[in-house]
């Protein structure tokens, strides 16, 4: 990946403590409970990963972070502030999100793509846009510099002028981190932002979102590769079936034998049972004392022996897209 150049602070740069607190957050579609009771923080300079099953509740979850769905209970706080309900007014209080599926302008070109994320952060109404007067023009001209600061930073300067719909997926991917960029968040949240990369995509993705956290932006991230997850993140949170199930280190989380008994299926009775003192015995591998074997293991599931790039022990596979 390109060495890119330092940009200016972002909103949340130089601040310290919590930046993002969950409490109790709760969602539920009529009998349907997607979110239960789920607490989560993410502090100033962390990367925090959140993983689990398809269908436990992790997008949900994002959205109910991001404004666009109303927890049914619970409380959502950006630096110590509630958010409002209103996904516009959650980015403008310091939020910056990408989703699961691309959304960008496909008929915009990579420029105008990002000037878009700068929206929150510009004063000029609609009457200062038909006129065209001094202030609209140096505002236009500083969002124009800004968003070409931050192409430069994610390696697509180059292509400030092509059409997004273009762009070679990874690029698109870059797109879309840029145009949340544009919006100066001190919180960053990715939705699955290698999904369909190959190894050298994720790895420059990687390398991309720990530039990011070098900026002085936290970031909060859902990903089927555990790999990257447990290769980029200081703590993981695993959801199963809405609700948290663990919290931790990636070498705790990954060596927990509930995670796996998750990751395999297990009937949710079984998983509770692990997650009670002494219960952990009944979880699998409990005959001879030692997890399931990579042979029972399905695809993307965690591995607690398998061997990562940079030497330490990760689960080598990926999984398919969030259901919830």
């Amino acid at each position: 990946m390109t060495t890119h150049t330092t940009t200016p602070a972002a909103t949340g740069t130089g601040e310290g403590g919590t930046v993002l607190e969950a409490t109790g957050v709760t969602m539920r579609f009529g009998g349907l409970t997607a979110v239960k009771s789920v607490d989560l923080t993410v502090n100033s300079g962390e990367i925090v990963g959140l993983i689990g099953p398809n269908g436990a509740g992790k997008t949900t979850f994002f959205n109910c972070l991001t404004g666009l769905y109303v927890p049914t209970e619970g409380r959502v706080a950006y630096r110590g502030t509630v958010l409002p309900s209103r996904s516009h007014l959650v980015t403008q209080a310091g939020i910056a999100r990408t989703f699961q599926n691309i959304r960008l302008f496909p008929n915009m070109t990579v420029l105008e793509n990002v000037l878009v994320g700068r929206h929150t952060r510009t004063r000029e109404g609609l009457l200062a846009a038909l006129l065209r007067g001094p202030r609209f023009k140096k505002a236009e001209a500083e969002s124009e510099a800004r968003a070409m600061e931050l192409l430069e930073f994610t390696g697509l300067a180059g292509k400030r002028d092509h059409l997004a719909r273009n762009l070679p997926y990874g690029e698109q991917r870059k797109l879309e981190i840029a145009r949340a960029l544009a919006s100066d968040p001190g919180l960053l949240l990715l939705d699955e932002p290698t999904a369909g990369m190959n190894p050298q995509e994720t790895l420059a993705t990687q390398e991309l979102v720990f530039a990011v956290r070098d900026q002085g932006i936290a970031v909060l991230v859902i990903e089927h590769d555990m790999r990257f997850i447990f290769n980029l993140c200081d703590r993981v949170a695993v959801l199963v079936q809405g609700e948290k199930l663990l919290e931790g280190t990636p070498e705790v989380v990954q060596r927990d034998e509930r995670v796996i008994a998750a990751y395999l299926g297990t009937p949710p009775e079984e998983v509770a049972a692990a997650s009670r003192p002494g219960g952990a015995e009944d979880g699998p591998g409990a005959a001879d004392g030692a997890p399931a074997t990579t042979a029972e293991r399905p695809t993307g599931t965690p591995d607690p022996g398998a061997r990562n790039d940079t030497g330490g022990h990760g689960p080598a596979g990926t999984e398919g897209g969030e259901k919830a």
